[in-house]
């Protein structure tokens, strides 16, 4: 008889990877740069106010997030920014767009582990190139059956990839550090939703927990991973 849970999904960024702590370091030396023109609290406002507005066009990534610090430098300098900050800035996207890949604790181990049990996919949003580039860094890229780069996650989305790739969304589970792309929507589509808790959280990233869902698990990392496939089945 077959088993129930055939197809696991997994997100990439700061699921298996570190990216995030990238993002926050760029931001820090994004409100030094424009300390003199306003405080830091108001910076964060500002560029968070500037990626809601601009996720629809930029979509997400490292591309938009450096567009959204040069609009909000332009913004909150009254169109006076010096050319060199705006430099800086962009220098700053390069540096993370080269930044080396630093798998998060257990992500090797547990992907070999289930890869031989089940079929594995991977479902990232982002920048095309920039998410080819850290899979193939990763060296995890072999062990997925399917790799799925989108511009959103949506119940739609896991309810195509779950029936090209697995045996539908039902016999499937996704894995992730985010509520609103990894683990809500995957419970929509009808598949699992397991939480996977990082240190930092990109704000449009939070939603509210689906604790009462009768899909949803929650483990501290992804060590956990293995021993709840099998109470699943």
């Amino acid at each position: 008889m077959a088993k129930h849970l055939t197809t696991i999904g997994f997100d990439a960024d700061d699921t298996l990877w570190h990216n995030e702590r990238f993002f926050r370091i760029t931001q820090e030396r994004f409100a030094e740069l424009l300390a003199d023109f306003a405080p830091q609290d108001h910076l964060e406002d500002r560029l968070l106010e500037a990626e809601k507005r601009n996720v629809g066009h930029y979509g997400f990534g490292i591309k938009g997030f450096v567009l959204s610090m040069i609009e909000t430098a332009i913004e909150v300098t009254e169109e006076k920014v010096p050319a060199t900050v705006i430099g800086e800035l962009m220098a700053a996207g390069r540096d993370m767009l080269e930044h080396p890949i630093e798998l998060l604790p257990h992500a090797r181990e547990v992907i070999e582990s289930l890869a031989p049990t089940h079929h594995l996919v991977l479902i990232t949003k982002g920048d095309l190139l920039d998410q080819e580039r850290k899979l193939a860094q990763s060296g995890l890229g072999e062990m997925f059956d399917w790799v799925e780069i989108v511009s959103h996650k949506t119940p739609e989305i896991y309810d195509r990839t779950f029936q090209r790739h697995g045996d539908g969304a039902d016999r499937a589970m996704m894995v992730g550090n985010s509520m609103r792309s990894d683990v809500v929507p995957a419970i929509e589509a009808g598949s699992w939703g397991v939480y996977v808790p990082h240190g930092l959280v990109w704000e449009l990233e939070k939603a509210e927990k689906p604790a009462s869902h009768s899909r949803y698990a929650e483990i501290e990392s992804l060590e956990g991973l293995p021993d709840l496939v099998n109470v699943i089945g």
